[in-house]
């Protein structure tokens, strides 16, 4: 049986969470009482079960243990000291569009494809300046020479796993030539970003088919994007728990210029679990090295796939006017969020950062022998620096939120648990008391 899944990423009601007050958990260090809550803005963004189970039988149940999990912010998680934008997403940045193909395929196959398109245009003749950095280089992003060359995109990004990279190029390729307009184009450029999400999925099967990338890249909203195990996220793990896609934004005040920033992230990678400053994972018991911390005489520790090994592709874009060399500058800084996570881009991590000024001014066209743009000089970076930072760090932690529970016949990865990460972040006053 093979079942596929697209997300259009548009703004729907949802099931909103709530533990009743008193309420007994379990957790590594005992069971605790959890205060009652609720989370009307998780609520209003949060896609409706029914909207996806039309061809999916058990797309209802997905759907809704993906609604019943939190985001950061609704637990009170709220890195740095900028505001987001209203959807708290890579999509407030004005013209951004975003699109998922899931495919889960019998009962080996957990993958897909994120879609990034920086305009709803043909980028081809409104192309958009871009750079690309790399935290660690073990990885196959596809179109790094020429973004590096020529400062540009003039493909829409797409995230899939490592082994489909070649297939969803192919069909992006395919895909842009139709367009109209394209008859003569004889030279494109796709940008592919992958993590291998093998712990779950049979990437040597390689499955991604052109119909696929169409669903991804015509399917993309400009609203409420899904998170978890959607998309290029399907299969992913991160810390030891199941990774996915996350995303946030930050919008700059009016005195620093009023511009938006918004990342996303495909989280597959491993570490030492922090959030907000405090060692989650070790509390939690699972993080990078711990067989060898932690061995004992006559007994081993086994460390979980994504512990230590892994991935991570972060899209940041933004509205401000940027030359590609100051979006370089602004692509290292992510790194520097993805550092606060716990991350330390071990040997086999393939660890990039492509980001893009969506500002009309600032845009390329073919052909063109001269170019004049108005983009902001060095001065004015500093707020989105820090923008980027921040942005990052909460979009990996609501990658690892949102992730539902997957199963495969490779095994299962576990959704981090709210409840205990709750109760390790109050320990250390991060979340208020009850």
């Amino acid at each position: 049986m093979t079942i596929r899944r697209l997300t259009a990423c548009a703004t729907v009601a949802a099931v909103a969470l709530a533990i009743p007050r008193g309420a007994a958990l379990a957790t590594p260090s005992g069971a605790f009482a959890f205060p009652a809550f609720s989370l009307p803005a998780f609520a209003a963004s949060a896609p409706d079960p029914a909207a996806v189970a039309q061809d999916r039988p058990d797309a209802a149940q997905e759907g809704a243990d993906a609604a019943a999990r939190p985001r950061a912010r609704d637990l009170g998680i709220a890195p740095g000291v900028f505001q987001p934008g209203p959807l708290n997403a890579i999509t407030d940045v004005e013209g951004v569009l975003v699109g998922h193909a899931t495919v889960v395929e019998g009962d080996s196959l957990r993958t897909g494809l994120t879609a990034v398109r920086p305009h709803a245009g043909n980028l081809y003749f409104e192309r958009v300046p871009a750079a690309i950095h790399v935290g660690n280089g073990f990885g196959k992003l596809l179109g790094v020479t020429q973004v590096a060359e020529l400062g540009e995109m003039e493909t829409p990004l797409l995230l899939t796993c490592t082994l489909c990279v070649w297939k969803a190029a192919d069909a992006m390729v395919e895909w842009a030539l139709s367009q109209e307009g394209m008859e003569d184009v004889r030279s494109i450029n796709p940008v592919v970003g992958e993590t291998n999400d093998g712990g779950l999925n049979a990437v040597r099967s390689r499955p991604i088919r052109p119909e696929h990338v169409r669903e991804a890249l015509e399917g993309g909203s400009g609203g409420s994007v899904e998170e978890g195990s959607v998309g290029a996220g399907t299969g992913t793990s991160a810390f030891g728990w199941k990774g996915g896609i996350g995303t946030s934004s930050r919008r700059l005040p009016a005195s620093l210029g009023g511009y938006s920033v918004g990342v996303l992230v495909q989280s597959n990678f491993g570490g030492i679990l922090q959030i907000a400053g405090v060692p989650v994972g070790k509390a939690l018991g699972r993080y990078a090295f711990r067989s060898r911390v932690e061995h004992e005489p006559g007994g081993r520790t086994e460390e979980r796939h994504g512990e230590s090994q892994g991935s991570i592709m972060i899209v940041v874009a933004t509205d401000a006017p940027l030359s590609a060399r100051n979006l370089r500058r602004l692509a290292s800084r992510a790194i520097m969020g993805l550092s606060r996570t716990g991350s330390s881009a071990s040997n086999g991590s393939g660890d990039y950062v492509v980001s893009f000024s969506t500002a009309t001014s600032v845009r390329r066209r073919p052909g063109a022998p001269v170019a004049t743009v108005e983009a902001l000089a060095n001065p004015a970076m500093s707020g989105l620096f820090q923008a980027t930072v921040e942005a990052t760090e909460e979009a990996i932690y609501n990658s690892i939120l949102k992730a539902t529970t997957v199963t495969s016949r490779s095994g299962t990865r576990e959704a981090i648990p709210i409840d205990a990460v709750v109760e390790v972040l109050r320990r250390h006053g991060v979340v208020p008391p009850p």
